[in-house]
């Protein structure tokens, strides 16, 4: 069996090419079909571990649930992490091949295409339908000599494209015709049909401008889709989000604050506080102060820890964490973040920058050696103090141990369901940390911690409430997108 398949690019980043994808997916899985999601190369540094012990981009993972199939590395088989402005961690096929300069990853990009194609012919042979995400745009014409993503992929597949604009941000009809007039002309003829996203207001009033982008295309109009209220209820990709405005504090709701590192990872981690309606969730941007009020301050992970920590040292967190701390205030650390909690953390090989041994804040008896070897396992336990049980996942370099002799001493935080242990408990019960990733989104640690601080949780399973806004998000483009005419235009690729 070899699927047909359609690919979703957009006409540039952020224009809610993953969710379409997503929403897309669920749809088709609803009809009967085997779906498959598929991003040839991603840049996030959110990603999730898949079961045959690899990592893709937290989107990917977002489709395949949607998709109600299991992860894998096939699905995204190009990662880059970033790790600097210029630089990133290059993920293959779920395993680490290097690290490369953005100017040396652009010529050594053709190196990549025939693993791209081999995951993607994988996917292929197992599904009934293929769909594709592109990365960024097209019409960045100026990486298109060795793109793997765009265009270059699906010219090499021939998979037809959809193209998706955002009428949210103004000038859709600019970006959509604009696209085809600067791309290569056999570009332009892998496009079939358009999507205009995030409509606001009476539809009625932009029917001339669909007919004006078909007209002016000659690609087939798909559908105008409207704002959908709940994508914030989905599991983000891009810090992007993270620098929106925190809304007003109501009554009755308790403060978490979040740093916002440089180069944050994994953040997904938040995303069920987010949900809870008794959670003040504050993300703090560079040069503002951690908040005094907060109850409990969550470092999240971080793709460059140290570079990170000196991050956080020069905007200050590091003198607000103590004095945090001191006013009787909790601290969680989740993997970048634990290991920013101990005393010291050294990277000799200069795996995540310039080799470094450097101090860490100091609120925790342990301290990290970052090594070649990084750990991607599903895990599960309970914590150590209370029994609760959790599920999640280990992403990270580096091994933490403890200080024997210094300070007032530590304990474990968790238990690990295969008897070892993880993470450290300060001896006052003020500090915390562990190498889990999506504790948090384990209803039953959410409840815990949230009752640590003195509020109770609320009473919704995180997990149902994604899976719920996946239906809402399918009956959405079932409502306003053409999906018999755009499962018609998928095809079989060529492999």
């Amino acid at each position: 069996m070899v699927a047909r398949a359609l690919m979703i690019q957009g006409t540039g980043s952020d224009v809610g090419k993953s969710l379409t994808v997503a929403g897309l997916a669920r749809v088709f899985v609803r009809r009967g079909l085997r779906v498959l999601p598929f991003k040839p190369q991603n840049m996030s540094n959110n990603a999730a571990v898949t079961p045959d012990g690899g990592e893709i981009g937290r989107a990917q993972a977002l489709q395949a649930r949607a998709a109600r199939v299991p992860l894998s590395v096939h699905m995204n088989p190009v990662l880059l992490k970033p790790q600097s402005d210029v630089g990133a961690q290059v993920v293959v096929q779920g395993k680490v091949w290097g690290n490369a300069l953005a100017r040396d990853y652009q010529a050594r990009k053709p190196e990549l295409l025939g693993a791209v194609l081999d995951s993607f012919a994988r996917l292929a042979a197992d599904a009934d339908l293929v769909l594709v995400e592109g990365a960024g745009s097209p019409a960045e014409i100026n990486l298109r000599a060795n793109d793997i993503a765009n265009m270059g992929f699906a010219r090499a597949a021939d998979v037809p494209v959809v193209l998706l604009g955002d009428i949210d941000r103004g000038g859709v009809i600019a970006s959509l015709v604009g696209t085809k007039s600067v791309i290569d002309p056999a570009d332009a003829a892998q496009i079939v049909a358009f999507l205009v996203n995030r409509f606001r207001g009476d539809p009625t009033l932009f029917e001339d401008g669909m007919t004006a982008i078909a007209e002016r295309t000659g690609w087939t109009a798909l559908g105008l889709v409207p704002w959908f209220d709940d994508a914030w209820k989905l599991p983000p990709e891009d810090a992007v989000v993270l620098q929106e405005a925190t809304p007003a504090r109501a009554a009755r709701r308790v403060r978490i604050a979040v740093p916002v590192f440089p180069r944050i990872a994994n953040f997904d981690d938040l995303d069920p506080l987010r949900h809870d309606p008794g959670v003040e969730l504050v993300f703090v941007g560079p040069d503002r102060p951690l908040p005094a009020d907060a109850a409990l301050v969550i470092l999240p992970g971080s793709k460059a820890t140290i570079a990170d920590l000196a991050a956080a040292r020069a905007f200050g967190w590091d003198i607000d964490l103590k004095a945090h701390v001191r006013r009787g205030g909790l601290v969680l650390g989740l993997c970048g973040g634990y290991q920013m909690l101990g005393r010291r953390i050294a990277d000799p090989q200069g795996i995540e920058g310039p080799p470094a041994d450097v101090a860490g804040l100091g609120l925790l008896d342990v301290e990290t050696v970052l090594t070649g070897d990084k750990v991607l396992v599903e895990t599960s336990g309970t914590t150590l103090a209370d029994g609760v049980p959790f599920t999640g996942y280990e992403m990270h370099v580096g091994r933490t141990t403890a200080i024997s002799g210094a300070g007032p001493g530590i304990a474990p935080m968790l238990r690990l369901a295969n008897g070892g242990l993880d993470g450290a408990v300060s001896a006052d019960g003020r500090v915390a940390g562990c190498y889990v990733h999506g504790l948090l989104a384990d209803d039953r640690q959410r409840r815990a911690w949230l009752q640590r601080i003195g509020v109770a949780a609320a009473d919704f399973s995180y997990e149902a409430e994604v899976e719920a806004t996946l239906d809402r998000l399918a009956d959405h483009l079932a409502r306003h997108v053409d999906c018999d005419r755009l499962l018609a235009l998928a095809r079989p690729p060529r492999l």
